[in-house]
């Protein structure tokens, strides 16, 4: 049975007198990398009333019109960014997308020459 990756970080200690680190991790059996690997600060929560706000503004705007927009108010926004921020909020533009290739079903379909 194995355990979480969390529940091994308190059985390393770096300031062993005789073991370093990189001797620790592989006697744990977990690997050095997930040692030294710090996970990324969450959102702040001055981003999200900023797409918040836009979004009431004009709910028919997915991210890459919402990115365009929020640079032309003068912010420095990444169209991925915005995509996350928009899809963490369960945030979606609400216009269709195009259906050009549906063909309606009461059309006659002409054979190919």
């Amino acid at each position: 049975m194995s355990l979480p990756a969390e529940s091994k970080r308190p059985w390393i200690d770096p300031g062993h007198p005789r073991l370093s680190i990189v001797r620790q991790c592989p006697l744990s059996g977990w690997p050095r990398s997930n040692y030294d690997y710090e996970p990324m600060a969450t959102e702040t929560a001055a981003n999200l009333p900023l797409i918040d706000e836009s979004y009431l503004k004009r709910p028919f705007y997915g991210s890459p019109r919402m990115t365009a927009w929020l640079r032309q108010q003068g912010w420095e926004v990444n169209e991925k960014r915005v995509a996350r921020l928009m899809r963490v909020m369960g945030l979606q533009a609400v216009v269709p997308g195009p259906h050009t290739s549906r063909p309606h079903p009461t059309h006659r379909v002409y054979p190919s020459c």
